[in-house]
């Protein structure tokens, strides 16, 4: 998993409440057993529209989405991040995330920013008044910032800010402790008959 620091990038607003993962990313594309591939499928539905603000120029090559309350709820696809991911943001800002689509965020290096819902505001006013607009988001310094003097803070859990910062996912915590797995199976040899079994 790539290490998340900093982005500076620009940054699209989805002024839409209660954003479920079947509009991220609808079930009929949740065939493919990798997390690539996904993107062309992102808002399917909302997509179709040319006026949607994904398909206005001005937002072409947007990596920080702000987006309004309770984004991600619905089912727990993993697929929604991926999706967000492949398309090519690195950032959510939104009042407040599902718990699963959160940590989903955090499994895959991407950052889930809860602000004050007065911030949000500001930054979708901002993003759709000002052209190129771009935000600074500090995983370092758990900050938020633009060039027209925004500057917020943000709470996250240590531990998924460690993670984050260290490009650690579930599989990269547990190779943390490779010497001592590699000690334990050598005092446990697996039966032979399970031997045959590896491939």
């Amino acid at each position: 998993m790539q290490p998340f620091r900093t982005h500076r990038g620009k940054a699209a607003p989805l002024n839409r409440v209660n954003v479920d993962t079947d509009q991220i990313i609808p079930k009929q594309f949740l065939k493919r057993i990798e997390k690539t591939g996904f993107g062309e499928f992102l808002f399917y539905d909302w997509s179709r529209d040319p006026e949607f603000v994904l398909n206005l120029p001005r937002y072409k090559g947007a990596s920080v989405l702000i987006a309004d309350r309770n984004f991600g709820c619905g089912s727990s696809r993993e697929h929604a991040v991926w999706a967000l991911a492949d398309f090519g943001f690195r950032v959510v800002l939104a009042p407040s995330f599902s718990d699963i689509f959160a940590n989903n965020c955090a499994k895959n290096g991407f950052l889930a920013v809860r602000l004050r819902e007065d911030e949000i505001t500001t930054l979708l006013e901002r993003a759709t008044q000002i052209p190129n607009y771009e935000l600074v988001a500090d995983l370092e310094n758990c900050a938020i910032s633009d060039d027209q003097g925004f500057h917020t803070r943000f709470a996250m859990d240590d531990f998924v800010r460690h993670c984050l910062l260290n490009g650690l996912d579930d599989i990269g915590l547990t190779l943390q402790h490779e010497p001592e797995i590699a000690a334990y199976e050598s005092q446990h040899p697996l039966p032979a008959a399970l031997l045959s079994l590896r491939v």
